[in-house]
């Protein structure tokens, strides 16, 4: 057993932090006691954390392990072997940088996922949708002007066992590929209901397949005691997405009040990748030209909805869309989350562990720091509450723990 004392606790819950509180492990990497004034089990490995914060691992619910934007001649001549290691690569970055738990929102297969579980690499706990299903000519569908595949999502074309065709059209096509997604691992659908905000040759408003192909594939997760995520950012084809029964909206950028308060009254989830929004696209807009003038007038609209619909009520989630954005910042989104919407430190907090958890399905595992729950957790040298963007800098992170596991211990070291 071990035994973290002297720690003030975040747990997760959004209570009020407790002071001089221990947490006890068993040795199957699970909570067996927590609070204030518990003396630590006879036997106990203690470690002592006076002064330093105890806080659940962070869980980014939009990530892409499979995926970093770059060059993509570069890509397209990379052999499938690189991109494997690239993405474990990816995976140990992630775990670095505090999140002990993932939603991969496509573009990572099954025997990626079952290999980080018999711990051949250090991995967060995933739970992947391997394929984006898209239109013919929607948002995932890679096929190029020149008649070849884009190489970032699209490399493994030929693999249909592991990355199967995710192009439909029509409800028995898009029934069709659901079930071989699931056939392929999937542990929850992710569909393209608009196009992209940054992307070249999209648009964001353009809706992409009908409600009727929608509720085909929702009705196919519900068969499988699972759910739809959609990446919808244009105002029509978030309403279809929900329209469509989806359970958690990616992105949602422009969004409006009618669809935050349907939002809340459905009781679904946004998952705004705030990162993406207060990281990557302004940044490239404070370089002149860039990017367009109208992507630059979209991403401080992108702003003020994401502020809207946290006002409104509407239950966000944390993600991050690293993958786009750079691998290993996923702590940003805190400190974006903040920054956008008027966040507290312990709401942001709240967000990428308990509603993040709630959000993924994972919420009787992980997410909050309660009996019972595996020991995903951070000891954060500092108070987070007081400078949420100190979670950024992976040398505050003196210990990360999985279900118990060290990963990674700079108070013992």
């Amino acid at each position: 057993m071990k035994a973290l004392v002297h720690g003030t606790l975040i747990d997760g819950t959004g209570t009020d932090p407790v002071p001089d509180a221990t947490i006890a492990i068993d040795d199957d990497g699970h909570i067996a006691d927590v609070g204030a004034g518990i003396e630590p089990p006879r036997g106990a490995d203690v470690i002592d954390v006076s002064g330093r914060t105890i806080m659940p691992g962070l869980i980014d619910c939009h990530v892409h392990l499979f995926l970093q934007l770059g060059d993509i001649e570069a890509d397209a001549l990379k052999p499938l072997t690189t991109r494997v290691l690239e993405a474990a690569e990816r995976a140990k970055r992630t775990l670095d940088a505090g999140i002990t738990s993932i939603r991969d929102i496509g573009g990572t297969p099954q025997g990626f996922k079952l290999a980080a579980q018999r711990g051949l690499f250090a991995s967060p706990r995933m739970n992947i949708a391997v394929s984006i299903i898209s239109q013919t000519g929607g948002h995932g569908d890679y096929a190029l002007p020149s008649g070849i595949a884009h190489p970032w999502m699209a490399a493994m074309l030929g693999y249909e066992t592991e990355w199967p065709n995710s192009v439909g059209d029509g409800v028995e096509s898009v029934t069709r590929v659901a079930r071989e997604t699931f056939r392929a691992g999937a542990d929850f659908l992710k569909i393209c209901t608009t196009g992209g905000l940054s992307l070249p040759n999209e648009d964001p408003n353009h809706t992409q397949f009908t409600v009727e192909e929608i509720k085909a594939m929702v009705a196919e997760a519900n068969a499988h005691g699972s759910y739809v995520a959609a990446h919808a950012q244009g105002l029509q084809g978030i309403k279809n997405a929900l329209a469509g029964g989806v359970r958690t909206i990616e992105h949602g950028y422009f969004m409006d009040e009618e669809v935050a308060d349907s939002m809340v009254e459905q009781g679904r989830y946004l998952v705004p990748t705030a990162h993406l929004t207060n990281g990557r696209l302004r940044k490239e807009a404070a370089n002149p030209g860039s990017l367009p003038e109208d992507v630059i007038a979209r991403s401080n609209t992108v702003a003020a909805n994401l502020k809207m619909a946290y006002e409104k009520g509407v239950t966000i989630a944390m993600g991050t869309d690293v993958g786009v954005a750079e691998h290993g910042t996923n702590a940003e989104d805190l400190t974006a989350l903040v920054a956008l919407t008027g966040m507290s430190p312990m709401q942001a907090i709240d967000a990428a562990t308990k509603t993040a958890s709630e959000c993924n399905r994972t919420d009787s595992q992980a997410g909050t720091l309660t009996i019972g729950k595996q020991a995903d957790l951070l000891v954060v040298n500092g108070d987070p509450l007081a400078d949420i963007s100190m979670l950024e800098n992976e040398s505050n992170l003196l210990m990360i723990m999985q279900g118990g596991k060290v990963h990674k211990d700079l108070i013992n070291s």
